[in-house]
């Protein structure tokens, strides 16, 4: 019998510094998410990082927290039943760090009869520290403990031609009441050298301006290719105009190169150079969370006025919208009935 795992990232149990300091620990302990030796990432983990930013991360994530819970794994939930009632095989929840673990989500596929399951991680673009992690230890727990279950994964769906239509008009909702200077797409920051450890050619990723548009095999696995042809699609098809729109990555890790420009200098920049009214996107996401409502539409914005903009605006993730839906339920649905995955 078939059935669906989507994954998402994961959340803290509650906004508080008790439980974002496990959550965070798991998180940045994972040596995808921080991929140097682990007597260094423990070091670096523990003894530097878990110190002071679980405080600081509950705070941010009291903030944006919703009455039902994480937004990140509210909407998650809500989307996943909206599917689920879409489509006629079970579909499972489960985030790669927290309580909600893939294991159970297994668990609660393999009590229904599945043995063969469609693994989804919810990510548009394919990155080690997100789409690979996820993939990685979603085999581990079926490996471990449901040997009969078979996994196949969805792969990175950042140009499959329904995604980009989806996500087109979600912004183009967003850009209807606002009239912008500015377009910035936002993508979630991941270091330099994660580009290159994925690149299986091992020399065509330069992080130049020419190795993104060259075409290669590494672009199958190459996070920053994907960001730019995503934004290129969306660009084409919803005609916006060239000298209006630009790519930035938020978050990153002193001490490190990260991929650039960054989205909070972005902010100063643009302001400084006229752009007075800004619409920012964050289309590495398909479900808001503390980096996109915190860190952007609300910190993004208190960056860009304070740095002379007048207008600024954060479109949200497609969430649980029923285009979106509809768009999943269409995926597994041909997966179910003709194994065939898209492209």
């Amino acid at each position: 019998m078939k059935g669906v795992l989507l994954v998402n990232l994961g959340s803290p149990d509650s906004p508080t510094a008790k439980d974002v300091k496990p959550y965070l620990d798991e998180f940045l302990m994972d040596e995808r998410v921080i991929d140097v030796p682990n007597w260094l990432r423990t070091i670096i983990v523990r003894g530097i990082i878990l110190q002071t930013r679980p405080k600081k991360s509950a705070e941010a994530y009291q903030k944006i927290w919703w009455e039902e819970g994480s937004p990140l794994v509210v909407i998650s939930e809500r989307f996943s039943k909206k599917v689920s009632e879409q489509v006629e095989i079970p579909v499972a929840l489960g985030m790669r760090y927290g309580s909600m673990t893939i294991k159970n989500a297994l668990q609660e596929l393999s009590d229904k009869g599945v043995d063969e399951v469609l693994l989804v991680p919810l990510y548009p673009q394919y990155a080690m520290s997100s789409f690979e992690t996820v993939v990685v230890k979603a085999l581990e727990d079926q490996q471990q403990y449901f040997p009969q279950m078979h996994l196949t994964t969805l792969p990175a769906f950042y140009k499959n031609e329904d995604y980009i239509k989806v996500l087109s008009e979600s912004i183009a909702e967003g850009l209807k009441d606002f009239e912008y200077d500015h377009v910035l797409f936002s993508y979630h920051g991941i270091p330099e050298r994660h580009i290159r450890k994925s690149d299986p050619t091992k020399f065509h990723c330069k992080m130049d301006d020419n190795c993104c548009t060259t075409n290669s095999v590494a672009h199958h696995s190459c996070y920053r290719h994907q960001c730019f042809e995503a934004t290129a699609k969306v660009k084409a098809l919803l005609g916006l105009p060239e000298d209006k729109v630009s790519i930035s990555f938020q978050s990153r890790l002193p001490n490190d190169p990260w991929l650039k420009p960054f989205t909070d200098f972005e902010f100063e920049r643009l302001a400084k150079e006229g752009k007075k009214r800004l619409a920012v996107i964050t289309p590495a996401f398909v479900a808001d969370c503390l980096e996109t409502l915190e860190e952007i539409a609300m910190e993004g914005k208190n960056q860009f006025l304070e740095a002379g903009g007048e207008a600024y605006t954060h479109i949200p993730c497609l969430n649980d919208s029923d285009a979106w839906v509809n768009v999943m339920a269409q995926w597994i649905d041909t997966w179910q009935t003709t194994e065939a995955l898209p492209v």
